[in-house]
């Protein structure tokens, strides 16, 4: 702050609030002692009550007020320009704007945008269906229409983007530390090595595949040259090209088959106790029939641990997106589609409410790989008994 009179001037006011906050903590912290402490609670349960008020205090604050406050904002028309949200007239409006779709008979001549018309609702701004797509039916054309094509485009590459990733990603996930439970020499220096992406920040990782995927001076392109030489075709245009930005941010999410996803695996490959494959081996079993029977039931409750936090990881991405830019008409991910709605174009409570629904449908597909588990996972020392578990 040397030679800046403005730099303490700045901060000074954080500074205030920052000590106030811990004051006030602290007076919180000390009533809550002492009132225990006359409702007669003993000394160390009354300080374990008092130690976690400071995580009470900011989970109400900082968690469950903002949580609340959107579902309240997603039945309002809210602008962050505005003073304050407005009530609509019909609460779910934002939700059936977000989902509205329309199939309209095209006559000839006519455009599509005037087939469709608009959707009802008192709003500041029209809302309009337009065309997404067309298909013709017993001689007829017919118009499909959506009120927002770039939300279902954004939730089709979201889903699209988790089918396809999170399978390859656990396949390579249990291929690598397969081979990290082996007994080699320098072993663990390979496991320390494998593990360095799970502590890397998801920021400079986007920013560094994006450097590998530039078209003309990426490392991946330079690497493939010979090949686009030989066949004579230009280089890929990896996160610009429409048809390989799916297929890009694919690539880059198999960073995530090393890192915790690895060692979790290792840690359930580690307790899968050896006198099983000594007594298959006695019987005459194969490496597949041992990696069939033994060791992917044993591994189960590890392989449905990633399963559900990748599954969830990949319907909720947003730091590479956010990274990386793509053309909205190409597809944004739902996240990255949410932020944009609610801070760069102000629509807080549409965005509230595409927030929601990208949640009921995390919890939808996480209870559904839930309900799935009783078929395929194994745990150890659990046994189903007639008429209860």
């Amino acid at each position: 702050m040397t030679g800046d009179p403005g730099a303490f001037a700045t901060y000074y006011p954080t500074l205030l609030r920052y000590v106030a906050v811990a004051v006030g903590l602290g007076i919180l912290m000390y009533g809550l002692y002492r009132l225990l402490r006359l409702a007669g609670v003993k000394h160390e349960p009354a300080t374990g009550f008092t130690l976690v008020v400071p995580w009470i205090v900011g989970f109400l604050i900082f968690v469950t007020f903002p949580i609340g406050l959107s579902l309240y904002l997603s039945f309002t028309e809210y602008n962050i320009l505005w003073d304050r949200p407005k009530p609509l007239a019909d609460p779910l409006f934002n939700y059936k704007r977000a989902l509205s779709i329309r199939i309209v008979e095209l006559p000839e001549g006519e455009r599509p945008i005037q087939v469709l018309g608009t959707m009802e609702g008192e709003t500041p701004e029209t809302v309009r269906y337009r065309e997404i797509g067309r298909f013709n039916w017993r001689g007829k054309e017919y118009v499909i229409g959506a009120t927002d094509g770039y939300f279902l485009k954004g939730v089709w590459l979201t889903l699209r983007y988790a089918v396809l990733s999170v399978p390859l990603g656990m396949a390579g996930a249990l291929g690598v530390a397969l081979l990290l439970n082996q007994n080699v020499k320098g072993v663990g220096f390979w496991r320390t090595l494998y593990y360095l992406p799970a502590v890397l920040p998801a920021a400079a990782v986007a920013l560094l595949w994006y450097w590998l995927f530039a078209p003309s001076s990426g490392l991946v392109n330079w690497l493939l040259s010979p090949i686009y030489r030989l066949l004579d075709m230009q280089p890929l245009g990896w996160f610009t090209d429409k048809s390989l930005v799916l297929p890009s941010f694919i690539i880059m999410g198999l960073w995530g088959i090393f890192g915790a996803n690895t060692v979790i695996l290792l840690a359930g490959l580690k307790n899968i106790p050896k006198d099983l494959y000594e007594a298959a081996a006695i019987d005459g079993a194969g490496t597949f029939t041992k990696f069939r029977h033994i060791t992917i039931p044993m591994l189960s409750p590890a392989l449905f641990y990633n399963l559900v936090t990748n599954t969830i990881a990949a319907l909720t991405i947003f730091t590479q997106q956010a990274f990386i830019p793509t053309d909205r008409q190409d597809g944004w991910f739902v996240n990255w589609f949410i932020y944009n709605e609610a801070f760069n174009f102000g629509r807080m409570g549409y965005a509230s409410a595409l927030g929601w629904m990208l949640a009921l449908l995390v919890i939808l597909l996480t209870l559904l790989i839930f309900r799935s588990s009783a078929a395929w996972v194994f745990y150890e020392g659990a046994r189903q008994e007639a008429g209860g578990a």
